[in-house]
């Protein structure tokens, strides 16, 4: 058995997994949708593909969680990293909806088996080093600010390699297609890495007739207490605001910037230039989040500010989608700024209240919960979405999207995470126990 990692060495190794894990992701985000809509697919149809995505995700996150749980974080991770380069590959060379959806498909994959054990192994690997009663937010923002900053780079190269291999001509490749080759081959090395750097903490060994009884088992028991524990579900309901809020800018803005600068390769660089800010803002809420409990109060306070800054945002959005060129422009990247911002805060608290809430046996199956919940909240909202704004513009969906996020708002009230930590254990379903 490797010797148990130290407490700033498991910080390092996650800020670098999850640094390598959403690079792929921001090279893809700023040519995806541009690819889709240049290779022939309308509006409604890439919404149609990334609903495929958001599905397969919904199908898979809670045994995949559950899988991690059982056999242990690293081989789970390790599959994610490989899945993820066959979907990015064939999203490169797809030419009709069918392979799209393909691509979409084996992604969906990939993003479920990765939703929830980097951030388990980390939780498990500093409770081995310094106990369960470790302060895990310094760590966590260490994470998501890696991840930010990883979506801000990776957004900034995919919208700017496009005209700059345009401007070279086509023995390069086509434009928008290079940022998702290079996104396939970085998921190749974050399957590398994950073998590398992340020795598994104790975990107990299964058999293959152990892994099929215990992930079904597993799956139930996280079910279970996300339906018992109010605190969880309320976050949860918050979980799928989250989404339709994703899914509202993810598949509305792209085509947006394009028309305000005159063409597809021109919108893709504004769109990674707009999103880079938005991810830049992320890595500072990232970081920021702890002293935003502190000065609010509480986590669930920080995290309720959070939200409604999202929901602020998303209505600036909506505000501003009559507005042409420059001022477009300028307004969609502050919007992207505060939005991504408060997003992140938000999230990273909504992680600390949930982890104080479940034990290592149920960690990955709760992350892949809660991941289960956005991902249904983007998918039924890429139906949704889309085809209100083929018929009405993007200024009603994104209406629409700030209101259910501000709505959501609301769930964090009497939310008390650090005083749950001093009360009594209820006993759950399944036996685990879990704050009152």
């Amino acid at each position: 058995m490797p010797p148990a990692l130290t407490a700033r060495a498991a910080v390092r190794r996650y800020a670098l997994v999850s640094f390598l894990t959403w690079l792929p992701p921001g090279l893809m985000t700023a040519p995806m949708i541009l690819l889709m809509t240049e290779r022939g697919l309308g509006l409604g149809e890439a919404g149609t593909v990334m609903a495929a995505y958001g599905a397969v995700v919904v199908l898979l996150e809670l045994p995949t969680g559950g899988l991690a749980d059982v056999i242990g974080r690293r081989g789970v991770l390790a599959a994610s990293a490989l899945v993820g380069a066959a979907g990015l590959t064939v999203m490169a060379f797809a030419g009709s909806f069918w392979p799209f959806l393909l691509a979409s498909l084996l992604k969906g994959v990939a993003r479920a088996l990765s939703s929830g054990p980097a951030q388990a192994w980390y939780v498990d690997t500093l409770h081995a080093a310094e106990g369960p009663g470790a302060d895990l937010k310094p760590g966590l923002a260490r994470g998501e600010a890696a991840g930010s900053l990883a979506l801000c780079l990776g957004v900034l190269a995919g919208g700017l390699l496009p005209p700059a291999v345009a401007r070279l001509g086509p023995p390069f490749g086509e434009p928008l297609a290079v940022p998702v080759l290079l996104a396939a081959v970085a998921s190749v090395g974050l399957f590398a890495v994950v073998l590398a750097a992340l020795p598994e903490p104790p975990h107990p060994r299964a058999s293959l007739a152990g892994v099929l009884r215990g992930v079904p088992r597993t799956v139930g028991a996280g079910l279970a207490l996300a339906a018992r524990d109010g605190v969880l579900g309320r976050l949860l309901l918050v979980s799928g605001a989250v989404g339709v809020a994703l899914c509202a800018v993810e598949l509305l803005t792209p085509v947006r910037l394009a028309r305000l600068a005159g063409g597809a390769e021109a919108g893709g660089t504004a769109y990674g230039l707009v999103t880079a800010v938005g991810f830049a803002a992320s890595a500072a809420g990232s970081a920021l989040a702890p002293r935003v409990a502190r000065l609010a109060g509480s986590s669930a306070r920080g995290a309720a500010l959070g939200t409604a800054l999202l929901a602020v945002s998303l209505g600036v959005l909506a505000a501003s989608a009559t507005l042409p060129g420059a001022p477009g422009l300028a307004v969609a990247a502050g919007a992207y700024l505060a939005m991504f911002a408060g997003m992140s805060v938000a999230g990273l608290l909504r992680a600390e209240i949930m982890h104080r809430r479940v034990g290592a046996a149920r960690r990955a199956t709760l992350i892949s919960v809660d991941s289960l919940a956005l991902q249904l909240g983007a998918c039924l909202a890429n139906l949704g979405l889309g085809a209100l704004a083929d018929a009405h513009g993007p200024g009603p969906a994104w209406w629409v999207a700030g209101g259910v996020v501000l709505l959501a708002t609301g769930l964090y009230r009497g939310v008390r995470a650090e005083a749950a930590l001093g009360r009594p254990r209820c006993r759950t379903w399944f036996g685990q126990g879990a704050e009152s």
